[in-house]
Formats: structure tokens, C-alpha cells, sequence
């Protein structure tokens, strides 16, 4: 999640365990604890796709935030002592760290919770950047610096609101996921694997992504649709054209659990992860080789692409497709012809 979200969290979090002894200082110290994992984006691995593959590693694992927390906290408490104790301030750091991760892995990029252990998790139930998650953490973080009496409760009541919300998530993800599972039984892409996650900013609207070997279907899928079938449009995944695969492209490939696509742009190969971003917008693309004089391709070291800006008439058509407007999806996506129609149809 962003870290604004990470430090209201935080802030909350710290506030409910204080108690009693909530204060301001206490608020901002959660805060700061909250956002702490996310330094990791300050270290550099050489790379671009290192530094993609790599994030939320060793500062979202629960390995090491465990322990950490503890040195942390006995650190805080032999400093400067707090009228807390030791078990109840080593409760609050482990908090406000630890639930930094466990939100993280609600979203679609994935959360190394048991680094070094290679079992990332990704549940994909809340986009990165949910108002509806973090405004009430907010609102009751801002109450409670008015009404400093009620410091704790308020705090209580903003993680509570958020947690429904969350878990609202995860009910959401499961009516598409069984609408998805519906829908492609009985066709050749049933047992094919499947991705979905939440557009920008809601739980509403949500992205499918059905991997079918040289093509995907992608498609939307809205809670509001009266016509609970997704209008899937086929694409060409392409493929890599080189002998040779290198260990960028591997780390691509194994991040992105196999949910990329290969492009030549002019004289560049091009791979994107699919799972990351929605219709054109794709944050993670990676140029990885290069064509010389002979039209040889040449692997070169790895370009992260820049995303391009959005086209101000999408942002009312998703707007329209979030509220069940289901006739503006041919509109949204590029259609692309596929050598192999497939009919969906529902049991």
C-alpha cells in the first residue's frame, strides 16, 4: 500500500495498543514505525528488475520484523523509559511493523512474508491506493487529536472500519472469482490459470487476466453488472525470440508467475508484467534486448520503460464501467484477433 495509508495504519495501530497512554508522540511514532519497511526502496540492487523483484524482501518479512521488534523496543525502553513496560512497547513496535507486510500482501505486487523463504504472497484483493481503506484511519486519527480523552477508542474505531473494509475485500474477490470460475468451466480455458485484481482506487470493478499460452483474455468485470459474464478479449502474449533467456528475464518471469508478454517495439524487446497496471497503463515493462545492423538481437542490460500518461477519456469510461455500464469495454481494451475463438458460457 502507499505510505500514507502505511503511516495512518501505523499511527492507528500504536494508538489502540498505548491505551491509556496514547498521545500525539505516540501517533507519530507509529507512523514512522509504519513506514519503516518501505525503506528498502532506498537500496539500489544494480538493477531494475532486481530492484522490482527484490522489494518488500527482508523489511516485509516476518522473520525478521519479529525479532527486530523486540531489539527495537528493549533499545526504546532502556533509552528512554516509557510508563508503558517493556511487554506492552514491544507489542506496539511488533504491530505497527507487522502490519505493515500483512497489508501489503493484500495487494497484487506480492509480500516476501517468510524471506528468505521464496513463498511470496499476493492475495490481490485491494489495489495499492484504496481511499475507501485509508480515509476512515484518517478521519478518526484527525478526531483524535481533537478529543485527546478518546485518543485510544478512536483509533480502535478507524482500524475496525478499515478491517471490515478489508475483509469486504477479500468477499469481493471471491464473488469474481467465482463468477470467473463459472463462466470459463467447460471451455479450454478452464483449467488455465487466472488472475485477478481490483481496479484503481475500488473494489468494485475488477481486471481479469486468463493466461492461454501464446494469447491472454483479459477482461472487467463490475459488482454492478446486471450480465454477470465477462466480455474476455483475446491478445497476443508474443514470445522471446532469443535463444538465449537471460537471468532478468527468468526474474521477470518468476515474479510475475508467468503472466508476461513479449514485444518487439522497433528494434527492442520489450517484457511486461501483466498482473501490475490495467489496459495500457503497465508500470513494470522492461527492455531487455536489442536488434544490431544484422537484425541480430544482442540481450542488453535491463530499461525500465516509463508508463504512459492517461488518456483523460478513459477515466470516465472506467468511472461508467465501475457502475455496470458493461457496452464501453470494447471501447476500453485494444481488441485483438485471436486465431482461436472461444464462446464462454455459464452452467
Amino acid at each position: 500500500m502507499d505510505s500514507v495509508t502505511q503511516a495512518a495504519l501505523g499511527a492507528a495501530v500504536a494508538g489502540m495498543i498505548a491505551g491509556r497512554n496514547c498521545s500525539p508522540k505516540v501517533l507519530l511514532a507509529g507512523a514512522a514505525l509504519g513506514t519503516l519497511p518501505d525503506l528498502d526502496v532506498l537500496i539500489s540492487y544494480g538493477d531494475p528488475v532486481s530492484d522490482m523483484v527484490n522489494h518488500r524482501g527482508f523489511s516485509h518479512s516476518l522473520l525478521v520484523l519479529l525479532p527486530f521488534s523486540f531489539l527495537l523496543s528493549w533499545i526504546w525502553q532502556t533509552v528512554k523509559p516509557t510508563r508503558m513496560g517493556l511487554p506492552r512497547l514491544w507489542l506496539l513496535v511488533a504491530a505497527c511493523l507487522i502490519t505493515h507486510p500483512l497489508l501489503d500482501a493484500f495487494t497484487s505486487y506480492g509480500t516476501q512474508l517468510l524471506w528468505p523463504l521464496a513463498l511470496p504472497v499476493a492475495i490481490s484483493s485491494i489495489f495499492i491506493i484504496d481511499p475507501l481503506y485509508t480515509v476512515p484511519l484518517l478521519v478518526c486519527l484527525a478526531a483524535s487529536l481533537m478529543w485527546r480523552d478518546k485518543m485510544a477508542h478512536l483509533c480502535r474505531v478507524g482500524v475496525a472500519i478499515s478491517s471490515v473494509y478489508l475483509i469486504w475485500s477479500l468477499v469481493a474477490y471471491s464473488l469474481v472469482s467465482h463468477r470467473v470460475e463459472t463462466q470459463l468451466a467447460d471451455t479450454p480455458l478452464a483449467e488455465r490459470p487466472v488472475f485477478i485484481t481490483p481496479t484503481p482506487f475500488n473494489t468494485l470493478l475488477w481486471r481479469v487476466v486468463v493466461h492461454d499460452g501464446a494469447y491472454y483474455w483479459e477482461g472487467l468485470t463490475s459488482l454492478l453488472d446486471k450480465n454477470t459474464e465477462v466480455d474476455f478479449i483475446a491478445k497476443n502474449r508474443g514470445h522471446w525470440p532469443i535463444e538465449e533467456r537471460s537471468n532478468y528475464l527468468q526474474m521477470i518471469e518468476r515474479f510475475s508467475a508467468g503472466f508476461v508478454k513479449y514485444e518487439q517495439r522497433d528494434n527492442t524487446l520489450v517484457v511486461t508484467d501483466l498482473r501490475l497496471g490495467i489496459l495500457d497503463y503497465m508500470p513494470f515493462q522492461f527492455s531487455l534486448a536489442q536488434q544490431d545492423e544484422a537484425e541480430e538481437w544482442l540481450l542488453t542490460d535491463p530499461v525500465q520503460l516509463p508508463t504512459p500518461p492517461v488518456k483523460p477519456k478513459h477515466l470516465p469510461a472506467l468511472w461508467l464501467r465501475l457502475l455496470g455500464n458493461q457496452d464501453i469495454d470494447a471501447n476500453l481494451c485494444h481488441v485483438s484477433e485471436c486465431p482461436h475463438p472461444v464462446t464462454f458460457a455459464s452452467n
